[in-house]
């Protein structure tokens, strides 16, 4: 089974994203903000990091930054509902800093499953 690290601070779409991911069969972790993430990704292996990019105690965007300074091949999804710049810009700088799929809030079960069988599949 492949582990997942999901890091948003929206409670609701956390739990969500998880359900999701766990009835397709994947080991699903979860982090309510940027430092948790970032600590729960150094104690495990995961395959995968699905981040939300607008949080309040660290942006989506650091932490992509700090998890390819660590791990230049780590595969990344981000997604963003919008916020101050709107979803478009922020997930064209998440594509630059190194996300693999971009995907705009609300997300679809079938949208989620297909970026996150995508990625996976990547080398």
């Amino acid at each position: 089974m492949q582990n997942i690290l999901v890091i948003d601070d929206d409670k609701l779409m956390c739990l969500a994203l998880a359900k999701i991911l766990i009835s397709a069969g994947y080991n699903v972790v979860q982090a309510s903000d940027g430092e948790e993430g970032l600590k729960l990704y150094r104690s495990q292996d995961f395959d995968l990091v699905i981040t939300d990019l607008i949080m309040p105690d660290k942006e989506g965007i650091q932490i992509i930054r700090e998890l390819r300074k660590e791990n230049s091949c780590i595969r990344i999804i981000a997604m963003s509902a919008g916020g101050r710049g709107g979803a478009t810009d922020y997930l064209k700088w998440a594509r630059l800093m190194g996300a693999k799929q971009c995907l705009s809030k609300p997300i679809k079960r079938e949208d989620l499953l297909d970026a996150v069988q995508t990625v996976l599949a990547l080398p």
